[in-house]
């Protein structure tokens, strides 16, 4: 039996009263979440020894969500990842969006969906969050109105379903942009993490880390995680330098199915991924600056890892990649869960 139960977190700077909700199951397995930024702010799992442990980033108090410099937790919207330049043409029109990561616009731009208060309720073992964003909200068309539906399972699955709609065509893609590290959040660096990831070909990206247009195959090539591989051995190999930032094109069409697995075999834990989404983003985390987190745990580069289920990055602007413009009457819809275990 899931129980939700709730509590607060602080105030914003501007005033607002922050919730948390902690979802709880009957294996000892909890999750947080704020109404700030429809953050997660906490998941605890057990170990193979039964040992607890935190495994996903954050922070203490909302001067540490607020000062975020790297998206920890949030909600991301109302289009995930870059668009080029900022700029993207709709129905004859140009729009300019705010360059918040120079060249580029990136993850809702300056005040995104993970820097808002998110209206919450509870409907017996669900978090029900929603925002709606004004027209011109970070310069987009439309009005849009977000509900995303948490929902913890006593399989240990975290379950996110996003519904959206618009009174105006516009861009639309959510993601959620948790960071995880098996070990526990505050050990150190990912490298001893196994992976694979179901996806024959992803998406080459220029200088400024924008889709080049082409769809690659990844045989021969070092982001090739078809077979599972330990993230050491393979990460000082991706080309630039700097780890894992990568779109995965899935080898699926739209169906609930999984898509990655992490295994730490230290603590015997396992994250899995399941989406709806026809990507997925690998994030080894090389810009986290170094910080605290949670406890006053170190954060750093490579200290964790994030899977953005999502569309393709710049989608606006390469018409041969899946459509992410959400006309009126329609509904945007996204199922991704994080499914956690002990490896048998």
């Amino acid at each position: 039996m899931v129980t939700i139960q709730k509590d607060s977190f602080g105030k914003t700077k501007d005033g607002s009263d922050v919730s948390r909700f902690t979802l709880a199951n009957k294996n000892q397995m909890t999750v947080q979440i704020l109404d700030y930024g429809g953050t997660i702010s906490s998941i605890v799992v057990p170990d193979k020894h039964g040992k607890l442990d935190d495994v996903c980033l954050g922070f203490d108090d909302m001067e540490g969500y607020e000062k975020n410099p790297a998206y920890i937790g949030g909600l991301i919207g109302r289009v995930a990842n870059r668009i080029a330049g900022g700029k993207f043409s709709l129905d004859g029109k140009e729009y300019v969006l705010p360059v918040n990561n120079e060249p580029n616009f990136l993850h809702g731009g300056f005040k995104g969906f993970d820097k808002v208060m998110w209206t919450a309720r509870v409907e017996n073992n669900k978090l029900i969050l929603t925002y709606v964003s004004p027209d011109g909200e970070e310069k987009f068309p439309g009005e849009v109105t977000s509900t995303v539906v948490f929902e913890l399972t006593d399989d240990n699955q975290l379950k996110i379903d996003y519904t959206v709609t618009t009174t105006k065509p516009t861009p639309v893609g959510l993601t959620s942009h948790s960071y995880f590290n098996l070990g526990g959040h505050g050990c150190g660096k990912i490298d001893d993490h196994f992976m694979t990831i179901k996806a024959d070909t992803y998406l080459p990206v220029d200088e400024n880390v924008i889709p080049t247009g082409e769809i690659r195959s990844l045989d021969g090539l070092p982001e090739d995680l078809r077979k599972m591989v330990r993230l050491g051995d393979v990460i000082n190999d991706i080309p630039g330098g700097n780890g894992f930032n990568c779109n995965y094109n899935l080898n699926h069409t739209g169906q609930f199915q999984q898509a990655a697995r992490a295994e730490h075999r230290g603590t015997g834990r396992y994250l899995e991924c399941y989406t709806t989404e026809p990507a997925i983003q690998l994030y080894t985390a090389y810009a986290v600056p170094s910080m605290a987190g949670k406890g006053g745990a170190k954060y750093g580069a490579y200290c964790a890892f994030a899977w953005e289920a999502q569309h393709y990055p710049d989608s606006v602007n390469h018409k041969h990649f899946p459509n992410i413009i959400l006309h009126p009457g329609e509904t945007y819809r996204q199922t991704t869960s994080y499914k956690f275990g002990l490896i048998d």
